[in-house]
């Protein structure tokens, strides 16, 4: 249910916030191979949204996983741990 309400509102954005059509996400969805393709790349390499639009993207993705572990009580691990071994 989560992630039903979580795809909800991410659809919501790219509709009022970056004016992506209906038509066009269903595209996106229809020809990804795999549930765990990224959206926000597909809209990019379809040509639907800019790099700019593609930052501003990740950055309310990023306000968002933020928010979730701020709910949950939870420390946020850093972003950019995962590069460094």
């Amino acid at each position: 249910m989560e992630y039903n309400s979580q795809l909800t509102e991410f659809t919501n954005f790219l509709q009022e916030t970056l004016a992506i059509s209906t038509d066009e996400l269903a595209v996106v969805l229809q020809r990804r191979q795999r549930p765990s393709d990224p959206l926000p790349m597909l809209l990019w390499q379809y040509g639907l949204v800019s790099i700019e639009q593609l930052q501003h993207i990740f950055d309310w993705l990023d306000e968002r996983l933020a928010a979730q572990y701020e709910t949950r009580g939870v420390a946020q691990p850093d972003r950019h741990s995962i590069f460094v071994r």
